[in-house]
C-alpha cells in the first residue's frame, strides 16, 4: 500500500513539474474576461534594489489608470508582482501574475535582467507585455509577446557617445560599469562601439558588481589612463557612490550615465559629487511634446506636488498602450491584444509611439540632464543624425541572432531539466 500510494505521489509530482516547465505548448492564458473585471499586471521590483524605480513606473501607471479605469464595458484592476530586483523572483513573480492572477496584460519592468528573465513565462502564457525602461536589446528579440515604450540601448549608448565626441570634444574616454547587470553590459558595449566609431579611444575600463560599495580600486585604475570623460553604466546606488568617492579623491573628471540615474537615491547618496554628471533618459516635464505630455504633467503635479521622472512617464504610456490595444482588439484574447499592439499608433506623453517588427518603440529623440543645485535638470533634446540612427538599428539586427540561439538552447535545459527531475522522483517514490 505505501508503495502504491508512493507511486501515486510521484506520478502527480511528474505532472507538475511538466506543467511548470511549460510541456504543453499550446497553452493559454485564459486570462480574467469572463468576470467583471479587467487585470493589468504590474511586474515591478518594489523591494530589493531597485524598488526606487519600480515606484516611479508605478506611479506613472496609477496616474493613467485613474485617468482612464474601465474599457470594453469593464472596470481596470491593477494587480501588482514585485519581482524583487532580482531575476530569479522575476520569474516567480511573472508566474504569479500569469497562472495566479489570470492577468489579461503585463506592464514593466524597471531593470532588463528582470524582463528577461520573465520573458518567456509570458510568450509562453500568451500574455502580451508592455515594458517600461527595460531598454537592453534581449528583452524583446524572439518573443512576439513582449513590447515596450522606451528606446533601446543601442540608440542611448549612440546619443551618449555622440555627446561626449561631438560636444564635450572627448576623445579618450574610460568606463567603469556593472558587469552583473546586463543592462549596464549592453549599454557599455554601444557605447564603446559608437565612441571608436567616431574616432575616439577607450583608454581603459573597469567593472565591478550590483551591492559593490568600495570603488577605489576601479578609480584608480581608469584615473591612470587620465581619459577625458568616464561613462559609468549601473545602478543609481553604486553609480552615486563612484561619483562620490572619486569627488573624495578629489579627481575632477566628467561623469556619463544612462537613464537609471534618473532615480533620487543618485542624488541624496551622491550628494554634492554627483553634481554636473550628464545622462540620457526619455522625458522631461519641461520638454513638452503634445496635449498628452500637458495632461499627465498636471496630473502628476497636482497628486505629488513634484515633477515626474522619465521612467514615470514611461509607465504612464505603458499603461495606455495596453488600455488603446484592448480597444482596438475588442477583446482582452492574447493573441488578439498582441496583433493589435503590433499594429498600433498613438500619441503617448513621451511623443508619438508605434512599435517595429521586434516589439521595440520607434523613437528617435532622447533627453539630455544633468544634476543642478541638488536637483535634476534638463540639458537638451538630442537626435541622431540618420547614418547614426541606422548604425544603432544595425546593431539590434546583429543582437538578433545571437538571442536567437541562446533562447533555442536554454528551452532545451528546461526541458531535459525537468525530464531528469521526473526520473528521480519517480525512482525515489518507488524505492519507498
Amino acid at each position: 500500500m505505501k508503495k502504491r500510494f508512493a507511486l501515486l505521489m510521484a506520478l502527480v509530482l511528474i505532472a507538475g513539474l511538466l506543467t511548470a516547465c511549460g510541456a504543453n505548448p499550446d497553452a493559454q492564458n485564459s486570462g480574467s474576461a469572463d468576470g467583471d473585471v479587467i487585470k493589468i499586471g504590474v511586474f515591478e521590483p518594489l523591494t530589493g534594489a531597485n524598488a526606487s524605480g519600480g515606484e516611479l513606473e508605478l506611479r506613472g501607471i496609477e496616474i493613467a489608470h485613474e485617468m482612464v479605469g474601465e474599457v470594453l464595458g469593464k472596470k481596470v484592476e491593477l494587480v501588482t508582482g514585485d519581482n524583487k530586483s532580482d531575476a530569479v523572483e522575476a520569474v516567480t513573480a511573472a508566474e504569479y501574475l500569469v497562472n495566479s492572477q489570470n492577468v489579461d496584460i503585463i506592464l514593466g519592468t524597471w531593470g532588463s535582467s528582470f524582463a528577461i528573465a520573465a520573458g518567456p513565462v509570458f510568450k509562453e502564457a500568451q500574455v502580451p507585455a508592455i515594458g517600461t525602461s527595460c531598454t537592453n536589446v534581449n528583452v524583446t528579440l524572439g518573443n512576439e509577446y513582449y513590447f515596450r515604450v522606451c528606446f533601446l540601448d543601442p540608440f542611448q549608448g549612440t546619443i551618449m557617445a555622440n555627446y561626449a565626441y561631438n560636444v564635450l570634444g572627448a576623445r579618450k574616454a574610460a568606463i567603469i560599469y556593472e558587469v552583473s547587470n546586463d543592462y549596464a553590459v549592453g549599454l557599455k558595449k554601444f557605447f564603446v562601439e559608437a565612441f571608436e566609431g567616431l574616432g575616439g579611444t577607450i583608454v581603459q575600463e573597469a567593472m565591478y558588481n550590483t551591492g559593490d560599495q568600495d570603488f577605489n580600486a576601479q578609480i584608480l585604475s581608469v584615473k591612470s589612463a587620465n581619459p577625458d570623460v568616464i561613462f559609468a553604466p549601473g545602478n543609481y546606488t553604486e553609480s552615486a557612490l563612484i561619483m562620490q568617492q572619486a569627488g573624495q579623491m578629489n579627481y575632477d573628471v566628467q561623469f556619463l550615465g544612462g537613464d537609471t540615474w534618473e532615480t533620487d537615491p543618485l542624488i541624496t547618496v551622491g550628494g554634492q559629487y554627483v553634481e554636473g554628471c550628464i545622462f540620457s533618459t526619455f522625458f522631461d516635464a519641461d520638454a513638452t511634446i503634445n496635449e498628452e505630455t500637458t495632461k499627465f504633467v498636471t496630473a502628476y503635479r497636482e497628486k505629488y506636488n513634484e515633477d515626474p521622472a522619465a521612467v514615470a512617464a514611461l509607465g504612464y504610456d505603458a499603461y495606455m498602450a495596453a488600455i488603446k490595444a484592448f480597444e482596438a482588439a475588442g477583446t482582452t484574447d492574447g493573441p488578439a491584444v498582441q496583433a493589435a499592439l503590433a499594429a498600433l499608433k498613438f500619441d503617448g506623453c513621451t511623443g508619438t509611439i508605434s512599435f517595429d517588427a521586434n516589439g521595440d518603440a520607434v523613437k528617435d529623440l532622447a533627453v539630455l540632464k544633468t544634476v543642478k543645485d541638488g536637483k535634476f535638470t534638463y540639458i537638451d533634446t538630442a537626435k541622431l543624425a540618420e547614418e547614426a540612427t541606422e548604425d544603432a538599428t544595425a546593431a539590434v539586427e546583429d543582437a538578433a541572432e545571437g538571442a536567437t540561439e541562446d533562447a533555442n538552447a536554454a528551452v532545451e535545459g528546461a526541458v531535459d531539466d525537468a525530464n531528469a527531475a521526473a526520473e528521480s522522483a519517480a525512482a525515489e517514490a518507488a524505492v519507498g
